[in-house]
């Protein structure tokens, strides 16, 4: 192949790249993890009796164990929220290394799981692989995060259309 035909195969992609609009570039950036300035669980409610599975991949290039609290927050676009502090249990092996755990968690009737959020306090450190949440109403959706959460801060997803109203 000729340099010339070289120079037309990079040139879409070139423009492609360099065309992402701010709009392209917050889309990108919302499938990365970012920490939530505030977040209220005092509106959490506790009507309904619907039930969750959550199963929470640890990475593999994460500490072997962690004694760290780890707590868990995720809902709809609706305001219905599910809370579940203390996931962790270190005198089960929870969120070791390379390992899946699996918790049922029950809470109000959520439609579409689109936000999850993380909470990590701790000395040790920890790196989840994937979140993957079911319910009844949702279908399962999973949330990679592939990166270490920072100590102390809802640290997460939030993919929902109606974002503002679901976390205020």
């Amino acid at each position: 192949m000729s340099k010339s035909h070289h120079f037309l195969l990079l040139f879409p992609a070139f423009i492609f790249v360099a065309g992402l609009s701010k709009a392209d570039q917050s889309i990108i950036s919302q499938l990365q993890p970012q920490p939530l300035e505030s977040f209220n669980l005092s509106i959490i409610q506790n009507v309904g009796s619907c039930y969750y599975t959550v199963v929470v991949t640890t990475s593999c290039s994460s500490p072997r164990y962690t004694r760290d609290q780890i707590s868990i927050a995720f809902g709809d676009a609706y305001g219905n929220q599910i809370y579940a502090p203390r996931l962790d249990d270190p005198s089960t092996g929870t969120f070791e290394r390379c390992s899946s755990d699996t918790f049922q968690i029950s809470g109000p009737c959520a439609y579409q799981i689109c936000y999850v959020y993380l909470y990590r306090s701790g000395p040790d450190g920890w790196k989840p692989d994937t979140v993957e949440i079911s319910g009844y109403y949702s279908r399962t959706v999973t949330f990679t995060y592939d990166t270490y959460i920072p100590g102390d801060v809802w640290y997460g997803f939030n993919w929902c259309q109606n974002a503002s109203s679901a976390l205020q």
